[in-house]
């Protein structure tokens, strides 16, 4: 990895990957036992209200993360601009997408997931400021991100610690979903400020750039939206014909392989990215030797955590969860081995934010969307939460490889990297 890689590199990857590694350890303590104390039912709610209000969250962000992190890289003097103008961004599409959940919950009848929706929705206020994580990766000091992740999650275990030793409800635990955002943001704030690179005086949104930026991100909203759309069909499905135990049972091994594995290759790839970035524009070679690098590296941890949940999955659930998870054991068989794909698709994405070609991440996904509607259908309905893990797996599948090899441009651009 160093051979390719500066040590600037490696250090950025240390620190997205500690973190990482430190919320799966305090995951695997607390989260089991918040899933115990709430129960599948209050679970499935919970995480349906997430995952619908996902659907909208590339509203929130605009796909500007990929983006803006690309512009500080190839003009670092103008990041002041960029940050101010992608805040104010997604402050307004907020407020547009508040104001549309609020007003459709005046006109309906009064939901018992109403307040949910709207703790979960206000929790992306403070959200925003993530903007900050756009100059931070640009530069590479993860350091401040591990810091401040870090730090919140201390807070956050403590008092999720606290909820389920006073057996609090679901509302408790939405709003420290809240919360943890707001720790973060602040912890950013006062850094920047420190290091004096935050002057908000300086902070003033540009209807130019703010053009250019949305005209850039626009395949990746798109994309974005059929993603969160896919992920989430299977949890409609299953609540349409098995209720919140079943979405309660499913978010268990979401949470195991998505919350607590695969974000470590997501975190790596990330931290990873600026370093690609620049090769792209200096040099051509280099940036295909560290894609092919970096295509090793994700190879191998998905392989592990595939064979790790194949060997220990029914241990982590016996021992760490109550029986009425035992349910879970069979979909995280199936759906371990989803990284695999997952993992060579975002390395994928970042190749084609290098080379603005992002309309195929929209084809891609409506490919991966197509197919898991059409597997939710068949399969859910016959093999319940099985089903959901069988659909999701191979419609990453579809949507990671089955497109590459079909597009016959990014066919051959994958096949000279890895070659």
């Amino acid at each position: 990895m160093t051979s390719v890689f500066s040590k600037k590199d490696f250090v950025a990857t240390k620190w997205f990957t500690l973190e990482k590694i430190i919320q799966l350890v305090t995951g695997v303590y607390i989260v089991p036992k918040i899933f115990s104390a709430l129960g599948t039912v209050d679970i499935g709610k919970l995480k349906f209200v997430e995952s619908v209000l996902g659907m909208l969250t590339p509203i929130f962000f605009l796909g500007l993360s990929a983006i803006c992190i690309r512009e500080i890289v190839f003009n670092p003097k103008r990041y002041q601009l960029i940050l101010a103008t992608a805040f104010y961004l997604r402050l307004i599409s907020w407020t547009a997408v508040l104001i549309g959940i609020i007003f459709y919950f005046s006109l309906t009848e009064n939901s018992p997931l109403k307040g949910l929706y709207l703790i979960i929705a206000f929790s992306y206020l403070f959200k925003l400021t993530d903007v900050f994580e756009y100059y931070l990766l640009a530069k590479k000091w993860t350091k401040i991100i591990f810091i401040s992740k870090i730090t919140s999650l201390s807070v956050i275990v403590v008092l999720q610690y606290y909820g389920v030793k006073n057996q609090f409800d679901v509302y408790y635990f939405a709003k420290l979903i809240a919360l943890d955002f707001f720790i973060q943001g602040l912890i950013y704030s006062i850094i920047l400020k420190h290091k004096k690179l935050l002057i908000i005086k300086e902070w003033k949104f540009s209807w130019t750039l703010g053009k250019s930026l949305l005209k850039m991100s626009f395949p990746l909203i798109l994309s974005n939206s059929l993603i969160m759309f896919y992920i989430t069909i299977d949890e409609l499905f299953l609540k349409f014909y098995h209720g919140d135990h079943a979405n309660g049972i499913f978010a268990t091994v979401q949470f195991l392989v998505i919350g607590l594995s695969w974000n470590i290759g997501f975190a790596i790839i990330n931290a990873l990215y600026p370093s690609l970035a620049e090769s792209f524009q200096k040099n051509t070679i280099h940036y295909q030797n560290k894609i092919k690098v970096l295509f090793k590296i994700m190879l191998v941890i998905g392989l592990f955590i595939g064979v790790f949940y194949s060997l220990f999955g029914n241990f982590i659930l016996d021992s760490f969860f109550i029986e009425t998870y035992a349910e879970a054991k069979t979909p995280l068989l199936i759906f371990c081995w989803a990284p695999l794909f997952v993992f060579i698709g975002m390395i994928y994405e970042k190749h084609l934010v290098n080379t603005n070609d992002l309309q195929k991440n929209v084809y891609r996904f409506i490919l991966g969307c197509v197919s898991n509607v059409i597997l939710c259908y068949f399969l859910i309905p016959i093999w319940h939460v099985n089903g959901a893990a069988i659909a999701v797996l191979l419609s990453h599948f579809m949507t990671n490889i089955v497109y590459i090899f079909l597009d016959d441009k990014s066919r051959k651009e994958v096949l000279a990297i890895i070659y």
